[in-house]
This record gives C-alpha cells, structure tokens and sequence, in this order.
C-alpha cells in the first residue's frame, strides 16, 4: 500500500509540473501606465518665468519714489510706486525699445531711468 500511495504522489508531483510552462519565464511589468504618457510627450516645451535679476530703487524729479525689478530675460521689468505695492509688469517688445504697459514707459535699466507712469508726465529718475 505504501508503494501505491508513493507512485501516486509522484505521478501527482509530475502531473502538476507538466502543467507549468518552464521554457519561458513570467514577465511581470510593475511600471505605472500613465494615460497622458503620449500627450505630455508630445507636448511644448514649458518656458520658467524669470528671475530677478537685479533691483534698483529710484527718485525721480518729482521727489517720488520708484521701484523697479529687472528680470533675467532682459525684457521685462516689475515697477512699483510703493516699497510693498502692487507691482505693474512692463514687457519690452524688441531689444533696445523701453520697457512699456498701458499708461507706462521706462526707458534705461541701470542707475539713471526715464519713467512715465498714468498721471504722470515723463521724467528722469536716478538711482
């Protein structure tokens, strides 16, 4: 009986590993699929908003005060009338013409400036 029941525990164990496919091996893909992969691959390259790159304080001809932060890219400028006001954002369209926003013009950017600002006639400031 004994020989019986271990002829059929092997006939079990060989029967079991028939079954199984040794040739290949199981590939287990664990890397998340991301729907957007193709979209964001595809994708414009995205452009960091510039630094400062230098900030200048002003006092121009009417005794008031501007300030002004010249960023990396060289063609814009935030300009504020108050120390901790609301900065107005001035683009320049081209290398060389003055830095300008509705109602504002700057021209220059290192220690002497001409601003005009809403309200405001055109004068020179020096740093």
């Amino acid at each position: 009986m004994m020989k019986k029941s271990l002829h059929i525990a092997t006939l079990s164990a060989l029967f079991a590993l028939a079954a199984c496919n040794n040739d290949q091996p199981e590939v287990i893909d664990r890397s998340p699929q991301d729907p957007l992969a193709d979209q964001l691959n595809n994708a414009a390259p995205v452009e960091l908003p510039p630094s400062v790159k230098v900030s200048k304080s002003y006092r121009c001809g009417d005794g008031s005060l501007l300030f002004v932060d010249f960023m990396s890219d060289d063609k814009t400028a935030m300009v504020k009338t108050e120390k901790e006001g609301t900065a107005t954002k001035l683009q320049m369209a081209e290398p060389g013409k003055p830095y300008t926003a509705p109602g504002y013009s700057l021209t220059g950017n290192g220690d002497a400036v001409t601003a005009e600002l809403p309200g405001k006639g055109s004068q020179s400031c020096k740093a």
